[in-house]
């Protein structure tokens, strides 16, 4: 082949420049050895090799691409040194000096690397060339390997330092850490360093002084005075429901005698007749129910625990206190709407108008009858004497602050949580007249100064729960007392009916409805009353209740006008003293 015979022509021409040359280097030769003292040469092991040829074949990849250069050394017949160079390009270069090597070498490979072999024969210089091809073509193989696929240059990381804990000790500027300080030294230090505990706390600012005694004096006054206001606005509420209704019902009645003619009733009127019908039919319906049967149903079931009973009770009442104004609210538009209708559109606004009252009956039923079991489950848990009042009150007032306490409120939901707080205190005064009303009925020997006691003590707690649950509501959410005091100046123009220029003054009214908690204080007062009716004839038995009723219309009426008239006047002076504060920081 063609490669074999330029590589024996190559060995051949290595020979014959290696002798023709013997003669011109022994000038050199002084110039050239730098040590002059000759090293014995070692004599190389024999090993056993198999017959090669005479001339073998150099790679050709050696030949086309490795830039070596091999610089072999023999000594000849008289002393002098014979110094040959191959290069790995394809060539050999034999020189008679180093001078002359080094030339030619740097003209036709100017980066080429040098490797010195000895020559004794001809055959060293083919197997030097092959040795020499082998280790390039290795050396070239791990450099491929070590490069990685994008062709960049692999910078190996230098070793880091071993970290020396003595030296970083004594470095140390601000002595953190000697080693020289004692343990006396180190506690005295400690004495001398200010706050005791300044690793894990910081120094305390005005803002934050301010902000503790909010929480504990200002926040909790202003907040107990907003959810009382809203109680006597629940039950002003009431009152109206039982005195303010059942007049202008009679009212209507007699002028549609008086008049012997149909005329078709105002809005106003269409709400309180729809009103009423609520509350007779869910006063009747709920007459029908055995309250002692119930009593003893809850009381002798022990699957479920009265405190558990009590909380499910008490969220379907939120529930239904939230849907129920969306209910009357749709009554009452349907009243409007049947009132100013034309004649026309009559069937149409009457169909609609029967509609929203069966949907309000029925709600209102459900609502009565959810209020009625959860007296009844109070009054268990306060007849009960093995702590289940306590454990009632443990439960739901620490389930609330939980759930309200740890989380992130917008100030319109703390407004929300106020009213829901005051009607929440409201229901429990319902409850509390139930259970005062089966005491009456069913009780056996001294029992008012117990009932007293435990009804102060769900009222105490009821209180303080709601004071802490505020105060860390406040606390959490970055909110001022002034905050309360703005809620409460709403309130107070929702008293007088006054209407405020905020967009969302829906959000911020405190929205009761009276209709299911009336429903149950006559259902539970109506066995009371008749309890104590005189066992006479007919006729002295109806005077009796006619009586016991006017009665009971006026002390309500009564009740009425104080609570109205005391929150019509507490509410005047509480806006004109906000409007006052309000002028006066306008001013400065």
């Amino acid at each position: 082949m063609a490669w074999r015979s330029s590589g024996r022509k190559l060995s051949f021409e290595i020979l014959n420049h290696s002798s023709s040359h013997e003669e011109k280097e022994d000038q050199y030769l002084v110039n050239y050895q730098t040590d002059p003292v000759e090293k014995p040469y070692r004599k190389k092991k024999k090993h056993k090799r198999k017959h090669k040829p005479l001339h073998p074949a150099i790679h050709e990849d050696s030949i086309t691409h490795s830039y070596s250069v091999v610089h072999n050394s023999h000594h000849t017949d008289n002393g002098n040194i014979q110094n040959s160079y191959i290069v790995g390009g394809g060539g050999s270069v034999v020189c008679s000096t180093v001078s002359e090597a080094g030339a030619e070498i740097q003209r036709v490979y100017g980066n080429g690397e040098l490797r010195q072999r000895n020559v004794n024969f001809a055959g060293g210089v083919e197997t030097a060339v092959e040795e020499n091809a082998s280790e390039e073509s290795g050396v070239e193989e791990k450099q491929r390997r070590s490069e990685p696929p994008n062709g960049s240059v692999v910078t190996k990381l230098e070793t880091a330092e071993s970290l020396d804990w003595n030296k970083l000790m004594a470095d140390d500027p601000n002595y953190l850490f000697s080693m020289e300080k004692s343990p006396v030294k180190y506690f005295m230090d400690e004495m001398n360093k200010g706050i005791s505990l300044r690793s894990t706390t910081t120094l305390g600012s005005e803002k934050e002084r301010e902000r503790v005694y909010d929480t504990i004096f200002r926040l909790p006054w202003r907040c107990e005075l907003l959810i009382d206001v809203g109680f006597f606005v629940c039950l002003d509420s009431f009152l109206s429901l039982l005195t303010i209704m059942p007049t202008k019902i009679l009212m209507i009645l007699w002028r549609f005698r008086s008049a012997r003619q149909f005329k078709k009733p105002s809005a106003a009127e269409l709400s309180d007749i729809g009103c009423f019908i609520v509350l007779a039919s869910g006063v009747v319906l709920l007459g029908q129910i055995d309250i002692s049967l119930i009593y003893h149903m809850i009381r002798g079931q022990g699957t479920i625990k009265l405190y558990v009973v009590y909380n499910v009770l008490e969220i379907f009442d939120k529930l239904c206190q939230s849907f129920g104004g969306d209910v009357l609210q749709a009554l009452f538009n349907s009243s409007e709407g049947l009132a100013n209708c034309s004649s026309e559109n009559m069937r149409f606004w009457i169909l609609r108008f029967i509609s929203d009252q069966v949907l309000a009956m029925a709600f209102s039923i459900l609502h009565s009858f959810i209020l009625l079991a959860q007296a009844i489950t109070l009054s268990t848990c306060i007849v009960a004497h093995n702590n289940a009042l306590l454990a009632l009150l443990v439960s739901n007032n620490f389930a609330e602050i939980k759930s309200n306490v740890f989380k992130r409120f917008s100030k319109d939901n703390i407004h929300s949580l106020v009213y829901s707080d005051s009607i929440e205190r409201f229901h429990i005064s319902a409850f509390l007249s139930a259970v005062l009303a089966q005491n009456i009925l069913e009780a056996e020997g001294p029992w008012f100064e117990s009932f007293l006691l435990n009804a102060l003590m769900v009222f105490f707690c009821e209180m303080l729960i709601d004071i802490i649950k505020h105060s860390f509501l406040a606390k959490f959410n970055d909110m001022k007392p002034i905050v309360y005091s703005e809620f409460l100046e709403e309130l107070c123009n929702q008293t007088l009916n006054i209407q405020t220029e905020n967009t969302d003054s829906r959000k911020r009214t405190l929205t009761f409805i009276p209709l299911a908690p009336a429903c149950v204080v006559i259902r539970v007062l109506t066995p009371v009353y008749s309890a104590h009716l005189p066992p006479s004839p007919l006729p002295w038995r109806l005077f009796w209740i006619l009586f016991l009723s006017a009665l009971t219309y006026v002390m309500l009426t009564s009740l009425k006008v104080m609570v109205g008239m005391g929150l019509q006047k507490h509410a005047s002076w509480y806006v004109e003293r906000c409007r006052r504060r309000k002028k006066r920081i306008h001013n400065d």
